[in-house]
């Protein structure tokens, strides 16, 4: 068994306009402040990283580690979930996803998605020159706008948009592969890779690529009444990181799963601060321990009620107390009567 890494925490929830939260170094330097010991940095957001240097260069990866090392902290991850969603747009939502690419290639799928593309096969290079082995992103959507089963799919419909989805990943993920590095989907509503079903149907698309992972965020199964805890059970071979976050799930005579498209703080579901949500985290954290997992336990902070620096300051907290520090030995070892083989035969009945 292994003790989870952290806290970590992920930093696009808290970059800002305001010091600390506008600079790298002084954001952390926060993050040490508040107990943390790794960053996940969003790569979209070039305070934090130019990913496109990152990728053509060491020196550049390696003033970024020593930035943050000097603060005491280490890079968990690097996670492109804004540029992975833009693999698989469908036109329905052009227009509110056009604001996630550059101005230029706003109004223009194609030139998007090959901009997202080669913003992957950066983050994998990057991620190479940083010593990561795990990455974060989203898969992207082509089918979402029929998640519910009416009107009626046409039939064929989820094989064709899983087997394009797939046609447009596989390279990504060769990619990834020749840098080592692996891919980890937060399976996530509004990506076609939403649930352990709809994962399982990519994995056979893309042959059950090795670097096809997953990143583990139990909230987002929360919200949708999935057992985010036999999950784990499912799938801990291909889970690679962990988002420490917590949710809620209060339906009433009123509204359940869908929300009645109320905002966020009126929502049956919805996201909170760590400890102040219905997540099982102490499960949680003993299923990772049991399976091994060698990954961080990330904070991604979101939560409609609490102030961002009360939830980050708990988060770091909480997450401490909730990494279990792996046992070296059985508990029951002073009774053991050490190896021997004529007693086993004995014991046996064989002798």
């Amino acid at each position: 068994m292994t003790t989870l890494k952290g806290p970590g925490i992920f930093l696009a929830q808290f970059m800002g306009d305001e010091a600390p939260f506008n600079d790298l170094k002084t954001i952390c330097e926060w993050s040490k402040n508040l107990g943390f010991a790794g960053v996940q940095l969003p790569t979209w957001d070039a305070r934090c990283i130019d990913l496109q240097k990152a990728a053509e260069s060491k020196t550049y990866c390696d003033e970024l580690k020593g930035t943050i090392n000097a603060c005491g902290l280490e890079i968990t991850e690097l996670s492109t979930h804004l540029q992975g969603q833009l693999i698989a747009v469908n036109p329905a939502y052009d227009v509110l996803f056009d604001g996630f690419a550059p101005e230029p290639l706003r109004n223009n799928p194609k030139a998007r998605t090959e901009w997202a593309v080669q913003q992957l096969k950066y983050a994998a290079k990057a991620s190479q020159n940083l010593g990561l082995n795990a990455h974060g992103t989203f898969s992207g959507a082509l089918l979402w706008h029929t998640m519910y089963p009416w009107p009626q799919r046409p039939a064929g419909l989820v094989e064709t948009g899983f087997t394009e989805l797939a046609n447009r990943w596989l390279p990504i993920l060769n990619y990834f592969d020749e840098c080592g590095v692996d891919v980890c989907y937060e399976i996530h509503p509004g990506e076609d890779l939403h649930d352990g079903i709809s994962y399982e149907m990519f994995l056979e698309k893309v042959n059950n690529h090795a670097r096809a992972c997953l990143l583990y965020d139990p909230s987002h199964f929360v919200l949708q009444c999935l057992n985010y805890l036999e999950y784990i059970d499912n799938y801990h071979e291909r889970i690679r990181m962990f988002h420490v976050k917590d949710a809620e799930f209060n339906p009433t005579g009123k509204q359940g799963v869908y929300g009645g498209y109320q905002s966020w703080i009126d929502r049956a579901g919805r996201f909170r601060s760590l400890g102040d949500g219905q997540v099982d985290f102490k499960s949680i954290f003993s299923k990772l321990a049991q399976y091994n997992f060698k990954g961080w336990a990330v904070m991604e902070w979101e939560c409609a009620l609490k102030h961002p620096i009360d939830g980050a300051t708990e988060g770091a907290k909480f997450i401490k107390e909730h990494i279990i520090h792996v046992t070296e030995k059985a508990f029951d070892d002073f009774a053991g009567t050490g190896a021997d083989e004529n007693l086993n035969r004995l014991v046996l009945g064989l002798q």
